[in-house]
């Protein structure tokens, strides 16, 4: 039976007026990845924000482990945090950034050097462990950020936009470092902007909009509910003919195809079309 590491009933918070989140029900498994999307203002960083201890909620619970809550300190050991703007020093290496955060955890003597070399090496930074970190690219320095959650070993992470404005191979090298984790037992709560990301490493995936979770299930669940139909074309010399239908082969049909002359393509439903039959097409500034 998987440990269940984290538990929230009804947990509500307000900015004023604006219900940033409302009554928000999860439940997080070890060796689950569950990934948040949502709109900008959907309610994802202060659900984060609360879980990690930053903010205090106004209503509703959150169980960390068999821990209360977040305000226990021994239950913040078991988190793991990468915000979404870089928290790490400019003026330290990448092995001082890790040295100074995992004795503020409590390492220390030949633990702490172990665990900021085992830090290193998931991040793949032990090639540029002595460079100042503002000489690093963004790429490493999202690494770097992510390493330093990893320092103390804790079994939750909360991983905010973490790939957000790096470069393919970093986030590739990022996205297989998540899948190592998920895979050793971690839990791990991932919001990103980008569906592909979601569809690739998420064993589940909760969509938020103004502050309620919407939808929640697999990626293979959420299409089958919230997707809606494929989108079929088919090319010929003399233009082109386009319809979306939930049946293909009735689509073909109606559309006359014919295998001598027609170029076919068909387009399933994915993970975004399922984002934006949910929360909407409007643009959110």
């Amino acid at each position: 039976m998987q440990e269940t590491l984290l538990e929230i009933r009804n947990l509500s918070k307000s900015y004023g007026d604006l219900k940033a989140v409302d009554n928000l029900d999860l439940q997080l498994l070890a060796g689950e990845t569950l990934g948040f999307l949502g709109p900008n203002g959907a309610g994802k960083t202060t659900s984060i924000a609360m879980i990690a201890g930053l903010l205090k909620p106004d209503t509703g619970s959150i169980r960390l482990g068999d821990k209360e809550s977040p305000a226990d300190p021994r239950a913040r050991l078991m988190l793991g945090y990468v915000p979404q703007e870089l928290a790490i020093y400019d003026a330290l290496s990448a092995r001082e950034n890790l040295l100074f955060f995992g004795g503020m955890t409590g390492l220390g003597g030949q633990t702490l050097k172990k665990a900021a070399d085992r830090a290193l090496e998931l991040a793949r930074l032990q090639d540029r462990a002595g460079e100042p970190a503002e000489q690093l690219s963004g790429g490493m320095k999202r690494r770097l950020n992510l390493a330093v959650a990893l320092l103390h070993r804790p079994r939750l992470l909360l991983l905010d936009e973490p790939t957000a404005g790096v470069d393919p191979q970093s986030r590739n090298a990022l996205l297989d470092t998540v899948e190592a984790l998920r895979s050793q037992g971690h839990g791990i709560i991932y919001t990103t902007h980008y569906m592909e990301e979601a569809q690739k490493i998420c064993t589940r995936v909760g969509i938020m909009d103004q502050g309620r979770m919407l939808a929640m299930g697999s990626v293979r669940e959420l299409i089958r509910a919230h997707g809606g139909d494929y989108a079929i074309t088919l090319e010929n010399e003399e233009g082109s003919r386009r319809r979306r239908d939930s049946d293909p082969l009735q689509a073909l049909q109606s559309l006359e195809f014919n295998a001598d002359q027609d170029l076919l393509f068909i387009q399933p439903p994915d993970l975004e079309q399922v984002f934006l039959n949910l929360t909407g097409r409007q643009l959110r500034d």
